[in-house]
C-alpha cells in the first residue's frame, strides 16, 4: 500500500500528457498511470480533472536573509514559493554577506533547515574578491556560481562582496576558476562602463525621471556584456548560464554560440514578457529592475524565443525590498534598489500564456520545472513526474481565472509587488505538494518551517 494517490487528473511532463494519476510512497513517485491501474493507498486526492504538473524549480531567487531579514527570510520567501507552485528555489547570493566562502554558505544552509518550507539550492558568489574561495565552495554542495559584471550599487557594497567581476581581467580570472569545478557560471550580463558612465551622464543632465533608468541601461549594455561572456567562457571552457535575458539581440548571440557548440543556457523572466518600459511611467521605482524593461517590439520578440525553444528557463528574479527602500528619494530613479517580488506570480503568468495558446502546457513545464532541474544538476530528483523522483507536484485548474492582489501574497515584500496588481490570470494553483506532503492547499500554507531541505547536485 502506498501513502498517497492523486487520481482523476491530467498528468503533465515536458513531453507528454496522460489522463490518470500518480502514486507516492515515502515522498517519492512510485507509479504513474490510469486511475484503475494505481495501487491501493492510505490517502487519495481527487484531481477533479485538473492538471497535475511537476513542482516549479525557480532558478533565480533572492532571499536576503540574514543581513536583509527585513526584506525576506527563508520562511517568508519559501511560503511565497509554495503559494506560487514552486517546490524548489535556487537562491542567488545578494545577501549580507553573500556566500563567497564555505563558512558563509553553511550558515545559510542552517537557516534553510530552520526556516524553509520548500527545498532550497544555492549558487556561490564568484567575483574579483575572494577568488581563492571559488574552487573551495564548489566542493561544498552549491549548484553553480553567480557573478555580476558591474560594480556594487552605491551603498550596498557589503551585499555584493565577492560577487562582482567589474573588469575584463577579473571576469577572466573568475571564469577560469569556475571552469575547474565544472559547475555553471551564472552571469548578470550588463556592461559596467556603459552603466556607470551612463548614469553619471544622465545625472549631470538632470535626467533622473523614472524612464531614465531604461536610458541608462539600453539594450547595447546587455549585448556587449553577452559578447564578452561568450568569448571568455569559450576561452576558459566554462559552462555559461545567462540570467534574466531581456534583449533579443543578446539572445541571438547566445543562440548562435550554442549552435557552434558552446554550452550556454538562457533564462528570462515573466516581466520581460509581460511588461514594457512604459511600466516605469506608471509604477516608478516599483518597476525598476536590472536589466531594464524593454520596448514593446523587443518584448514581442522575446516571446518568439520562448516559443521556438531558444530560451531554456523562466526565473522569477524574486527581489524583495521594503516600501521605505523603494520610496527613497523618488525624484531620483537611480537611488532606489532594482527588482521586485515575483516568486508567487511566475507560474500563474506562464500558465496564463498556456490558456492564451502562446505555449503548450508541456512547454510551460519544460521552462518552469524540467529544464532548470536538468541545467543545475538536480534532475531526475526534481522537475519531473517519473518513478523515483521526489513527489513534488502542483495541482492546477487552468480554466479558473482570478485577479492578482498583493494583499493576498505571502512574501514579506508584498507591499512593493505593484506591477501585476489587478492583473487577471488563469491557472489557479489548488495544491502544492513537496515530497508527498501537501504544503499549500487553496490559499493556505500548511508546511511548518524546517520542512524544506537543502538541495545539492545529484551524484
Amino acid at each position: 500500500m502506498v501513502d498517497l494517490v492523486i487520481k482523476n487528473s491530467k498528468v503533465v511532463t515536458h513531453d507528454k500528457t496522460i489522463r490518470g494519476g500518480v502514486a507516492i510512497k515515502d515522498g517519492k513517485i512510485v507509479a504513474i498511470g490510469f486511475d484503475d491501474d494505481l495501487p491501493e493507498s492510505k490517502e487519495v486526492i481527487d484531481g477533479k480533472g485538473n492538471y497535475l504538473i511537476p513542482g516549479g524549480v525557480d532558478p533565480h531567487v533572492h532571499i536576503r536573509y540574514p543581513g536583509g531579514a527585513h526584506r525576506e527570510t527563508f520562511e517568508t520567501g519559501t511560503r511565497a514559493a509554495a503559494a506560487g507552485g514552486i517546490t524548489t528555489i535556487i537562491e542567488h547570493p545578494i545577501s549580507n554577506p553573500p556566500q563567497y566562502s564555505v563558512e558563509i554558505l553553511n550558515k545559510r544552509v542552517e537557516a534553510v533547515k530552520e526556516q524553509a518550507v520548500v527545498d532550497v539550492g544555492f549558487l556561490g558568489a564568484a567575483g574579483g574578491e575572494h577568488i581563492d574561495q571559488i574552487t573551495k565552495i564548489g566542493k561544498a554542495g552549491i549548484l553553480g556560481y553567480k557573478t555580476f559584471l558591474h560594480d556594487a550599487p552605491e551603498g550596498r557594497e557589503s551585499e555584493f562582496e565577492g560577487l562582482t567581476s567589474k573588469n575584463n581581467f577579473e571576469l577572466n580570472e573568475v571564469l577560469k576558476e569556475i571552469s575547474k569545478t565544472s559547475l555553471l557560471a551564472s552571469a548578470h550580463a550588463e556592461d559596467n562602463d556603459l552603466v556607470s558612465e551612463g548614469i553619471a551622464k544622465l545625472r549631470r543632465e538632470g535626467k533622473t525621471y523614472p524612464k531614465a533608468h531604461c536610458e541608462s541601461r539600453p539594450p547595447i549594455v546587455e549585448v556587449l556584456a553577452v559578447e564578452k561572456l561568450i568569448r571568455l567562457a569559450k576561452e576558459n571552457g566554462t559552462r555559461l548560464y545567462l540570467v534574466h535575458m531581456s534583449t533579443p539581440e543578446a539572445v541571438e548571440l547566445a543562440k548562435k554560440a550554442r549552435q557552434e557548440g558552446q554550452e550556454i543556457y538562457i533564462e528570462t523572466c515573466p516581466h520581460y514578457l509581460y511588461l514594457t518600459e512604459d511600466a516605469l511611467d506608471e509604477f516608478g521605482t516599483y518597476a525598476k529592475c536590472n536589466p531594464a524593461l524593454r520596448d514593446k517590439d523587443r518584448v514581442a520578440k522575446m516571446w518568439d524565443y520562448i516559443q521556438d525553444g531558444t530560451i531554456d528557463t523562466i526565473g522569477s528574479d524574486h527581489a524583495p525590498y521594503t516600501v521605505e527602500e523603494k520610496e527613497r528619494k523618488k525624484e531620483d530613479i537611480f537611488v532606489a534598489p532594482s527588482g521586485f517580488p515575483g516568486i508567487e506570480t511566475s507560474m500563474p503568468l506562464m500558465l496564463t500564456a498556456v490558456k492564451e495558446n502562446k505555449i503548450s502546457i508541456n512547454r510551460a513545464v519544460e521552462l518552469l520545472s524540467t529544464n532548470p532541474s536538468k541545467i543545475f544538476g538536480i534532475y531526475p530528483k526534481k522537475g519531473t513526474i517519473s518513478p523515483g523522483a521526489d513527489a513534488d507536484l502542483v495541482l492546477v485548474d487552468l480554466d479558473e481565472a482570478y485577479t492578482i492582489h498583493r494583499s493576498e501574497m505571502f512574501t514579506k515584500a508584498r507591499d512593493v509587488a505593484k506591477v501585476y496588481e489587478g492583473k487577471r490570470v488563469y491557472g489557479k494553483i489548488k495544491k502544492t505538494i513537496l515530497r508527498g506532503k501537501v504544503i499549500y492547499d487553496n490559499g493556505q500554507v500548511l508546511a511548518k518551517p524546517g520542512y524544506g531541505q537543502w538541495v545539492t547536485p545529484v551524484k
